[in-house]
């Protein structure tokens, strides 16, 4: 490499100029969550060998989030341009030999860092706008995390609308949401640039520590998923929604262990 360095591209002399620094990677976020029920058999037409429906078969999520992050020299929160973003994931419960995991099938965020560091995860991230009320202490233009408070989130993609939500808080939950709680289960895919090889995809979990939330508030949901991006992210619209969540969550992600390797 003629002595250039660094995690990921672009490679420099220093390996200072990676787009991505090496995990851990610390997340603290605040999460606008909708359980729903999609159809069973196009959430399994989206799980890859090795994954199979589990015992809730049908069960989703959408999830909205505000993020900052660092890495562990903690340098990027002087850069609050640098380490913040908004982010919206679906996820689809399953499982792997019997534990219970999520699949993320699609996902949008708003600021390149994430989007690759997402496709090094395995995570399908593409650009979007994400939006989603926040809460606040003070004045009538924030709810509160209280029952009755309005909640809510929306995701565009190249200027239009794909999903909107709005949860409306009743009470602390005993308990946070089921596919909040489950590893991640992604694959690791890039097309073969120079096509010398067969580029089996790899399957892989995240590996996470120092999980916390915050209290949990739940309420009512409503959510609808708009008809604009094709028949695939269409076939994993709502057939029944769910409870609504707010609540923070933060955790340290430190890498990915294989379930399934490319050579199996």
């Amino acid at each position: 490499m003629g002595g250039l360095r660094g995690y990921s591209l672009p490679l420099s002399p220093s390996g200072r100029s990676s787009m991505i620094t090496p995990p851990p990677w610390h997340f603290t976020g605040e999460v606008v969550m909708v359980d729903y029920r999609v159809d069973p058999e196009a959430a399994a037409a989206f799980l890859p060998p090795g994954l199979t429906p589990g015992r809730d078969a049908g069960a989703a999520a959408a999830v909205f989030a505000e993020w900052q992050w660092c890495s562990e020299s903690e340098e990027e929160l002087a850069e609050p341009g640098h380490n913040r973003f908004s982010e919206f994931l679906v996820l689809l419960a399953c499982e792997f030999e019997g534990e219970p995991m999520a699949r993320c099938p699609f996902a949008w965020v708003d600021q390149p860092v994430p989007m690759m560091r997402g496709w090094l995860q395995g995570m399908p991230k593409q650009f979007g706008s994400v939006h989603q009320t926040r809460a606040a202490t003070v004045g009538r233009a924030a709810p509160r995390l209280a029952a009755g408070g309005k909640f809510t989130g929306t995701l565009s993609v190249q200027g239009r609308r794909v999903v909107e939500t709005t949860v409306t808080l009743k009470g602390i939950a005993p308990e946070p949401p089921a596919l909040h709680m489950v590893p991640l289960a992604h694959t690791l895919h890039f097309p073969d640039w120079t096509a010398t090889s067969s580029n089996r995809p790899s399957l892989v979990a995240s590996q996470v520590s120092g999980v916390e939330f915050s209290e949990v508030w739940s309420g009512t949901a409503e959510m609808g998923f708009l008809d604009v991006l094709g028949p695939d992210f269409a076939g994993l619209a709502p057939v029944e929604v769910g409870a609504g969540h707010v609540f923070s969550y933060a955790e340290t992600l430190h890498g990915g262990r294989v379930l399934t390797d490319s050579k199996d």
